[in-house]
């Protein structure tokens, strides 16, 4: 089975009956292995959501990690908008911490299994390769995911460390942005509202709508088109160039800054245009179309497949790090599409740039069985108040719960 590797959710799930847009799915019946846990379980991402039985299984890995391990799996019974047509995956692995997992973190993720009985470091890294290339195309740009380990050849200079904040997603602390390396001189707190996140199964780059509102702006200005309709920046619609031209050269470079190891320095990561103007769809002979690959977000700044193409990314998990060095295949007409230089100095931007307040699902949780609590109670007066003759008036007012999803998974395409 082909599978969706996700550092922003943490269940592993496979397609567990026959769905149309699926060419195969796991059988459980036919595995001797196989131990049902008879408990329910649904996942929801910003797009689409399934709901499956959780159940364990021995699994092997090909290469590298000899021997047989047991892992937590869910087998999707029922989805939506989760498998599409056209999509050459058939389930989900949740790379994330176990803070995510559902229904609860008591469910060891699929990492952490391995990490417990292979004995290996903790600690993976992900090289996703497509830099330049239609996002409709055959799905075999390649990459690699190492599990336990740096593998050298995938990276090209340094690695440059940011410490990871909270141990749910994959949360960051991003420091600024610049377009055409200019400042955007917003507040560095508006870049991680109310959480910066690195996450592979996002298609997209994510931005905060202010920072996103701020981008659009600075490219538009910046870039070499006089006008440019308001619709391939919202995603709605594509703008298509001769086959002969490539409109690269038209748009200003990204870079996005990420406090150090050492918090009074900071790095960039830099992504070129063939990162963010991406070929998507050719008409006819001639003309040669592209969607605009940085989005909008209401929770998270979210650097998704659209950054995470034109590096190796390492998440070492032991010393609680998010690794970043430059790829070998971030190339397009053989000149790289991406850069990382440092370090600079974090004496321009605030100590800390991220909320205090961090609302990571368990304390939603406690926060939601608090909030009934006290509707019971005010359910409670209400009942004797309206038993006894009132002799004032008492307005109530109901508090609104935040819900996080469990995921900001977009599905890619590639």
């Amino acid at each position: 089975l082909n599978i969706l590797v996700d550092t922003g959710s943490s269940n592993f799930a496979v397609a567990g009956v026959p769905d149309p847009d699926v060419t195969s799915y796991f059988k459980p019946e036919l595995s001797s292995t196989y131990r049902s846990e008879g408990i329910e379980v649904t996942v929801k991402y910003s797009q689409g959501s399934w709901t499956g039985l959780l159940g364990t299984d021995v699994i092997t890995m090909p290469k590298g990690l000899y021997g047989s391990y047991t892992i937590n799996i869910a087998t999707i019974l029922e989805s939506e908008n989760f498998f599409l047509p056209g999509v050459k995956w058939h389930g989900i692995l949740g790379l994330a911490y176990d803070a995510l997992a559902k229904p609860s973190s008591s469910v060891e993720t699929f990492f952490d299994s391995l990490v417990r009985q292979a004995k290996i470091p903790n600690i993976f890294s992900l090289q996703m390769c497509g830099a330049g290339l239609p996002v409709s195309g055959s799905g075999t740009n390649g990459g690699s995911l190492v599990l336990g380990g740096i593998e050298p050849s995938l990276y090209r200079g340094d690695i440059w460390y940011t410490p990871i904040k909270e141990e749910w997603y994959y949360q960051v602390e991003i420091l600024k942005l610049e377009v055409g390396g200019q400042n955007l001189e917003l507040d560095c707190r508006e870049y991680n509202a109310d959480k910066a996140i690195v996450d592979s199964g996002t298609t997209l780059l994510r931005l905060p709508e202010k920072v996103f509102s701020a981008v659009v702006q600075a490219i538009a200005r910046t870039s070499l088109i006089q006008e440019f309709s308001s619709g391939f920046w919202t995603g709605s619609q594509l703008a298509c160039w001769d086959r002969t031209e490539k409109p690269w050269a038209l748009f200003p470079k990204l870079s996005i800054y990420l406090r150090d190891e050492n918090s009074s320095r900071s790095f960039r990561i830099s992504i070129l245009p063939q990162l963010y103007i991406q070929p998507i769809l050719v008409i006819g002979d001639n003309l040669q179309c592209y969607r605009f690959g940085i989005s909008s977000s209401t929770n998270a700044l979210v650097i998704g497949a659209t950054v995470m193409e034109g590096f190796y990314v390492i998440f070492d998990r032991a010393q609680r790090r998010v690794g970043f060095a430059v790829s070998p295949c971030a190339e397009a007409d053989g000149s790289p599409v991406s850069e990382i230089e440092g370090p600079f100095t974090t004496a321009d931007v605030a100590s800390n740039c991220v909320s205090s307040v961090s609302f990571h699902e368990p304390v939603l949780w406690i926060a939601s069985y608090a909030l009934m609590s006290l509707c019971g109670i005010i359910l409670l007066v209400l009942v004797v108040l309206l038993l006894i003759p009132p002799r004032c008036q008492h307005r109530y007012t109901d508090n609104d719960v935040v819900n996080d999803e469990s995921s900001l998974v977009r599905h890619r395409w590639k």
